[in-house]
């Protein structure tokens, strides 16, 4: 074999060992959060890559509790109607900014990616003052607004970039044959937008589902209160009395459908992702 051979053989090597830690340092606490799930108490600090029994006790505890069980219904409403709003709003706006020249467009652009830029700490006390003027305090129309803020210019921006690369011809053939500006969009450009689409919804579902600090700030009773909050009110009074066994179940219970998703949409997500990479 060869020198070049064998260089090239170490970087292939290299290049799939870097993989195979990329991909452990990724799975692996959720791999362990799903065989301690399955721990019961007596057995959860005991350390091993596989239980020796699977218990259900965790997941039987998590379920039995009304509260929790309501916090993913409302998690589901909060995550679905931010990626409805986001969506609707999103492919509106890029339609806009991506079709129609105007004066000031990328001023408005560069606006819409810094206001993404601000962290959520930044904006809460503010935010909060908004939501108790409103009424929305404790209220998921609250989360939803609140979410939507921070969703919707990483949304437009993504579209937008998408919007630019589709064929100026099929907008003109549209508009030919008479249709008007929300015809154009939902019957020829919404067909061919569905890669971003997917990609920036999921985007905003997960950043909606996972959220916690605006969640823990503008809900108060169990009855409002989504998943993320729900998870950290499991715990006890001290470390050595947090229910680490549940809290792993919850954690699993509210993962695995995140999980179903992507791999369901993985490749409208990478299509999503790429589309904008290269001008045509």
């Amino acid at each position: 074999m060869t020198s070049r051979q064998l260089s090239k053989l170490a970087k292939h090597i290299g290049f799939w060992l870097l993989v195979a830690l990329v991909v452990f340092y990724a799975v692996f606490p959720f791999y362990y959060a799903v065989i301690t799930s399955f721990k019961p108490s007596s057995e959860l600090f005991r350390v091993e890559l596989w239980p020796s029994r699977f218990d259900l006790s965790n997941y039987a505890q998590i379920f039995s509790q009304r509260s929790f069980l309501q916090a993913i219904v409302n998690s589901i409403i909060v995550a679905v109607s931010v990626v409805g709003i986001a969506l609707l709003l999103g492919i509106t706006a890029s339609y806009a900014l991506g079709r129609v020249r105007f004066r000031g467009r990328s001023t408005v652009l560069l606006v819409i990616l810094g206001v993404s830029m601000f962290p959520q700490v930044a904006v809460l006390s503010g935010l909060f003052e908004v939501i108790r003027a409103l009424n929305l305090y404790n209220n998921p129309a609250g989360l939803i607004l609140s979410y939507t803020i921070f969703t919707l210019p990483f949304t437009v921006w993504v579209l937008t970039t998408f919007m630019r690369q589709l064929p100026m011809e099929l907008e003109e053939a549209a508009i030919m044959d008479g249709a008007t500006p929300w015809v154009t969009i939902t019957k020829v450009f919404l067909p061919l937008m569905w890669p971003a689409m997917a990609t920036t919804g999921l985007l905003a579902f997960i950043a909606a589902w996972n959220e916690f600090l605006f969640a823990l700030t503008f809900t108060l009773t169990d009855s409002q209160r989504t998943v993320p909050v729900a998870i950290a009110l499991l715990s006890g009074g001290s470390a050595y009395e947090l229910p680490w066994g549940p809290i792993m179940a919850a954690s699993v219970v509210v993962t695995v459908p995140l999980v179903i998703l992507v791999i369901i949409f993985q490749r409208r997500i990478v299509s999503g992702l790429t589309a904008g990479a290269v001008k045509g």
